[in-house]
């Protein structure tokens, strides 16, 4: 596991987070495939929010579960509460400094069938 500095574009919201990107996974659900997010889950534990706590506003819809947080400045979605992991935080690698997201080898959540992906994802573990 390794420490990345993270930010928005519009640097309001910054973070600090300690991941391991060879986790990382790109979801094809309606909001993830329009903002471009490419996931890591980690631990509150594992996530530091260094500034703009004030410069956050979150987004809900569906089952209201995922709290889709994002800088109301410049709209980047940095980090989210995901509501396959209610309790940790999905940090998009995507605002990290230094990393080239097009080189990780995602894996695929089939968010479009979420409830089928999620079911065979418990059934696996």
């Amino acid at each position: 596991m390794r420490s990345y500095e993270g930010s928005c574009h519009c640097g309001r919201v910054t973070f600090r987070v300690r991941a391991d990107l060879a986790t990382a996974v790109v979801c094809n659900c309606s909001i993830c495939e329009k903002k471009g997010f490419l996931h890591v889950i980690v631990e509150p534990a594992a996530f530091e929010l260094r500034s703009g706590e004030d410069a956050l506003t979150t987004y809900r819809f569906n089952t209201g579960v995922a709290k889709h947080t994002f800088c109301r400045h410049c709209g980047v979605h940095p980090f989210y509460s995901p509501r396959s992991h209610p309790d940790k935080v999905d940090v998009n690698v995507r605002c990290l400094a230094g990393v080239d997201a097009n080189a990780l080898e995602a894996r695929l959540f089939d968010g479009k069938n979420w409830e089928q992906q999620i079911e065979a994802l418990r059934k696996a573990t």
